[in-house]
């Protein structure tokens, strides 16, 4: 199903709604106010069109109130039967949906159920850490499509990811002293997926770093203590 003529028309400069054609019209994303929220989808108005993205849960908490301006980045699905869009707050959350989707077995809803349970710096660590458990939390999602998510993804989401949030979410610099800057680095990345301080601080030391070593791989070398806590 192609978009309409008339979306195609609203895809223009002074519209909110950024669209590239390419065969199937695909929704970049969608930016204007807050109209509605529900359970497993947000409305959001742009160009005098409400649309209705499907969102994981776990955005819904970040979303602002109704009425203010929200930017959210859209993954346009089409099917015999229905066309729908699937939005995220970061051009990263996207891209690790677009992977998600990637894999054998898991579809668009699937995948939103996966990133309802784990937001996707939390997936991209069960991914780097082998952790098929933590991933077959998620409805629909047994064990065997965890350990294939795992297997297929696991060359292609990097540590560094998790480098530059925990850097971000950081409300200061870690003070520990023996680990160097690299090993500092990869226990402020830890303590801002979740683990103590003293949980990620433990791990690092764990970790023979070396003067070569970077701190992803010093992040991927804690992981690995990680994961037989």
């Amino acid at each position: 199903m192609m978009l309409s003529d008339d979306c195609e028309l609203r895809c223009g400069r002074d519209s909110d709604v950024k669209c590239d054609f390419g065969g199937i019209g695909v929704i970049s994303y969608v930016k204007g106010p807050l109209a509605e929220k529900m359970e497993d989808s947000v409305i959001v108005e742009a160009g005098g069109l409400g649309y209705r993205i499907f969102v994981p849960t776990t955005v819904l908490s970040e979303l602002p109130k109704l009425g203010e301006t929200v930017k959210i980045y859209t993954y346009y699905s089409v099917k015999e039967d229905s066309v729908s869009l699937y939005g995220f707050l970061s051009r990263q959350d996207l891209e690790m949906y677009r992977m998600l989707i990637g894999v054998n077995g898991v579809g668009p809803k699937s995948a939103l159920g996966i990133l309802s349970v784990l937001n996707p710096d939390t997936l991209r660590l069960a991914i780097i850490s082998s952790d098929a458990k933590a991933i077959s939390k998620a409805p629909g999602i047994g064990s065997k499509t965890a350990q294939r998510i795992i297997l297929d993804l696991k060359d292609k989401v990097k540590a560094e990811d998790l480098l530059y949030s925990g850097a971000e979410a950081a409300s200061g610099p870690v003070e520990v002293s023996g680990v160097g800057e690299v090993g500092k680095e990869a226990i402020e990345a830890l303590t801002a997926l979740g683990y103590s301080a003293s949980e990620a601080t433990g791990a690092v030391r764990k970790v023979a770093i070396t003067e070569t070593m970077t701190a992803e791989d010093v992040l991927k070398a804690a992981l690995r203590h990680l994961a037989f806590l």
